[in-house]
């Protein structure tokens, strides 16, 4: 069908030996009948361990290994590291020793830390629940009942580079998939004209730019697409989504070709897995064209939605994900901003008011608009950064924070991580810090753990979600990762 295919294409006779035939005919027959017997004897397995035939997309939607609670995942990621005394983990001894040493020793992070910096903002509770939240997320404040604070998170080291790997791929160093790999692995996506996982942050890159949304050894159809937000121009947001000189059948037409050409290349390479990705993503970019420009036009959104979410780049982002999710796209993950935004090693209130006043209305707007469409039940809403920020001050470096004394030290000790939606335990806070909000004392959770417990909620087993790579079973959470089970509601 292949020859005739491209021979219909170029007017030609076939360009093939008899031994090309014999050979490829031989293979194919036999390749068919193996897999016959696999499948018969159940030995054909997708992701989530059910038998299956094998997909022409790797994206089509597939089984969990039980029924899942959230069917899609928004990451809402504050890189460069909020403090968790100044948003969400009060901690008002901090100011029984404004400009003392702590009782206790202060624990080691990046760099050299001094007395005791009280929070300069106010908390105050809010909702049913009564949960303790920071001025500057007042908006927030107002969907407590349905968050779970995970006020007891910890990571492995201080440093933003390793930390962010471990946030998002489950590894400090190695190469390893991201979580929305990891995801889309697992499940495919309910949509198959967009991406099944969308990254979105304005101006660039964050801190090791795409590492963070990598597919690794984990086929590249599930490497997030990247999208720079500050954009809203379609053809600059994504570029080439339109073709000005072809029209859709043209460009079917030739497309129908080059994936002919491409198969047959294929044929004799088949343990080139990059070759089967870049298939899929021609076939993806043309029929990205006819949805593309309709999901990213928050145009189409009513006056009152516009108002609910304010105005600025992170409305606009927060909008545009709900309405990927709307559509059935499976894991969207929304960065600040380029470097990391939330890196204050000094000026802390001036830095997390600002930052806050951006995104803090967008964001609690996003969790009414979810709950209100029905949609809030089925995706989860993570919001943190890779890890926090130290309760006392950091003392002044040269070309650092400039001789001021105002602002605070990463912090892998304790920090925290929100959660909403898609069959997460609402209006609690779980786990906590020392008095002082310098380490997890209490039901502490490692990033393993969050990760498990995300996975659980996807409908899989952290362990059995794997993947073969040379010679091993790898999976996000390692040979680690324990399921939080008191935030699954």
């Amino acid at each position: 069908v292949l020859m005739a295919e491209t021979n219909r294409h170029f007017n030609c006779e076939p360009i093939i030996t008899r031994r090309q035939m014999l050979q490829r005919c031989g293979t194919g027959l036999g390749s068919m009948g193996l897999a016959s017997m696999l499948a018969s004897q159940g030995l054909l397995e997708d992701a989530s361990g059910a038998t299956t035939g094998r997909s022409e997309s790797p994206m089509a939607p597939k089984i969990a290994h039980f029924s899942p609670k959230a069917k899609h995942v928004i990451h809402i990621f504050l890189n460069g590291g909020a403090s968790q005394v100044d948003t969400f983990d009060p901690k008002p001894a901090l100011a029984k020793y404004a400009g003392k040493m702590l009782p206790t020793e202060n624990l080691r992070t990046e760099r050299k830390t001094g007395a005791s910096l009280p929070s300069p903002f106010k908390f105050k509770k809010y909702g049913e629940s009564g949960l303790e939240v920071s001025e500057i997320f007042s908006e927030l404040g107002e969907c407590v009942d349905d968050i779970a604070f995970v006020r007891s998170m910890y990571t492995n080291v201080p440093n933003h580079e390793p930390s962010l790997m471990m946030m998002n791929c489950g590894d400090l160093i190695q190469p390893r998939p991201s979580m929305g790999a990891w995801v889309t692995y697992g499940l495919g996506t309910e949509n198959q004209n967009l991406p099944g996982f969308v990254v979105m942050c304005p101006g660039g890159y964050p801190i090791t730019e795409s590492a963070n949304w990598r597919s690794a050894f984990l086929p590249g159809a599930y490497q997030g697409t990247h999208l720079d937000t500050k954009h809203t121009d379609i053809e600059k947001l994504i570029s080439n989504i339109k073709n000005k000189k072809q029209s859709l059948p043209e460009q079917r037409h030739q497309l129908d070709l080059l994936q002919a050409l491409n198969r047959r290349h294929q044929s004799v390479r088949s343990e080139e897995s990059a070759l089967e990705s870049r298939i899929q993503s021609f076939e993806l970019a043309y029929r990205m064209q006819m949805q593309a420009s309709d999901v990213f036009d928050v145009n189409q959104e009513p006056k009152h939605i516009h108002e609910m979410y304010g105005s600025g780049v992170h409305a606009r982002q927060m909008m545009i994900a709900r309405r990927l999710v709307e559509r059935g796209v499976r894991y969207v993950q929304l960065w600040h901003g380029e470097g990391q935004p939330w890196d204050n090693h000094d000026d802390i209130e001036k830095g997390h008011r600002n930052l806050a006043r951006q995104c803090s209305q967008p964001i609690a707007a996003l969790l009414k608009d979810l709950k209100q469409r029905g949609l809030l039940q089925d995706t989860i809403v993570m919001c943190g950064g890779e890890f926090g920020r130290t309760p006392v001050v950091e003392m002044p470096t040269p070309g650092s924070n400039a001789g001021k004394m105002n602002g605070r030290d990463h912090n892998n000790h304790g920090f925290t991580v929100w959660l909403a939606g898609g069959g997460v335990k609402g209006g609690q806070a779980y786990g906590a810090t020392d008095e002082f909000g310098f380490a997890a004392v209490e039901n502490k959770v490692h990033v393993h753990d969050l990760h498990a417990t995300l996975l659980k909620l996807l409908g899989f087993d952290h362990e059995r979600l794997t993947y073969r790579f040379a010679g091993r079973d790898f999976r996000l959470t390692d040979v680690h990762g324990k399921v939080v089970e008191d935030l699954i509601a």
